[in-house]
């Protein structure tokens, strides 16, 4: 492929993507506050969020309709560095101001391949980061130091210490930042976290996840790289590996892409589903600033599946049962079936129990992407806050060092390392290169 080819073919991208949609930002009188016709209100435009997309494959482009569908927010620029799904992106961006023209007509958006000229912006108040696993910690450590509240995508972290980078830069900083575990803010999840918390079922004695394997070594042989791709700029901080659609599928293929089951860039499903199903347990157990203290590798034997163990003795296991991505919780006077859009409780009439006033409640939160913008403008933490994420993106990667290592650890969630143990410890973090890599 010719360079000089490439980077005009790029430049040129860049130029026409950011005049896509051309003109300045028409506001309709009614955006100026109060309510529309239809008796919807609108926010003024003081109060509404700039926001930059940095990764904007699926998930990217769901996350810009679960934003747009708030009317609080305008999105002011992206960065993608894979030509054809920035243009999608942007497509979706037009059709949706073509559908809601009570928002006015859409301004410039342009669009980035290096997502520190985005941050440059001054009028970007927040990034919703929803880039492949590997990119997040040095991505989000810069968004800080930029000033920017943040959004990034589940699960929060490659490894545990770019989690606790994460978690620093945000508090060094004064950061907003919402982890995207949405399912905090669904109602059967949250059904589920205050029947346990209020002692519905009793003791919690142990726990079943299902949510699939871990990851693998990358092993995909090279194919060519598409026009419109630029590679290095998507392996990011990672040592160099080569090409295959399988991590950046072409749009014709509407997928998830499957760099998630390569532990170069994600965890396999044990983080990618269980950063949504061990946060509920950990959201239910009231373990939202600690963890697991010991991790049993299956051996066949006594230990038939990967096993964390809570300091108050409570055992949860990762292993398949009858509902796919799901929880079984087990205790001394109930159960309870968690998964998403189904609840199922013994005895039944827990299903619609109705907490009381004077017993405990969590964060209530029904809209996971207006309680970030509500948390940016009362400088709260959001229902999912950076260290939850953190917390929550550990329990799945020292699963994860358990099942590699294939040996059972003890882990001290106060420390975050494992006890007595070098070469587990050695796997709290990963080799990244000099331009992108942070301090850990």
């Amino acid at each position: 492929m010719n360079s000089n080819k490439t980077h005009l073919n790029r430049r040129d991208f860049i130029n026409k993507a950011s005049l896509f949609f051309g003109g300045v930002m028409i506001v309709p009188r009614h955006v100026l506050g109060g309510q529309s016709p239809s008796g919807k209100k609108y926010l003024a435009p003081s109060d509404i969020i700039s926001l930059g997309f940095i990764g904007t494959g699926k998930q990217g482009r769901g996350l810009t309709t679960s934003f747009l569908s708030t009317n609080e927010v305008r999105i002011s620029a992206i960065c993608e560095v894979y030509q054809a799904k920035a243009k999608l992106t942007l497509d979706r961006i037009k059709a949706h101001y073509e559908k809601n023209t009570q928002l006015g007509q859409l301004g410039e958006i342009p669009v980035y391949e290096n997502f520190t000229e985005l941050l440059e912006r001054k009028d970007i108040d927040a990034v919703v980061i929803a880039a492949p696993d590997h990119w997040h910690a040095a991505m989000a450590v810069r968004a800080a130091q930029a000033g920017k509240d943040i959004y990034c995508e589940k699960p929060l972290s490659l490894t545990v210490k770019e989690g606790r980078a994460m978690v620093n830069a945000a508090r060094k900083y004064k950061r907003v930042f919402q982890t995207g575990s949405m399912q905090r803010s669904w109602p059967e999840f949250r059904q589920t976290a205050e029947l346990i918390r209020n002692g519905y079922i009793g003791e919690v004695k142990s726990i079943k996840v299902n949510v699939g394997a871990p990851p693998v070594a990358y092993n995909l042989a090279e194919e060519r790289i598409p026009e419109g791709l630029n590679w290095k700029a998507w392996l990011g901080p990672n040592l160099p590996v080569v090409f295959n659609s399988e991590l950046a599928p072409p749009t014709s293929k509407d997928v998830f892409p499957n760099w998630r089951l390569y532990r170069e860039f994600g965890g396999g499903m044990v983080t990618d589903w269980g950063a949504h199903m061990f946060d509920i347990v950990q959201w239910s157990l009231g373990m939202d600033d600690s963890g697991p203290v010991e991790v049993f590798a299956p051996n066949g034997k006594d230990i038939q599946y990967l096993t964390f163990k809570y300091e108050n003795g409570i055992t949860m296991t990762h292993e398949k049962w009858e509902w796919n991505n799901a929880i079984h919780f087990i205790g001394t006077e109930g159960e309870i079936k968690v998964q998403r859009r189904k609840l199922e409780t013994s005895p039944a009439s827990l299903k619609d129990k109705v907490i009381g006033e004077n017993e405990k409640h969590v964060y209530k939160s029904e809209n996971h992407y207006k309680d970030f913008l509500d948390s940016m403008r009362s400088r709260n933490k959001p229902i999912c806050d950076v260290e939850i994420g953190h917390r929550t993106a550990t329990v799945c990667n020292i699963g994860n060092i358990a099942y590699r290592l294939n040996r059972s650890l003890k882990w001290n969630p106060q420390k975050e390392v494992f006890i007595d143990d070098k070469e587990a410890n050695l796997l709290l973090g990963r080799t990244m290169n000099k331009e992108w890599g942070i301090k850990i």
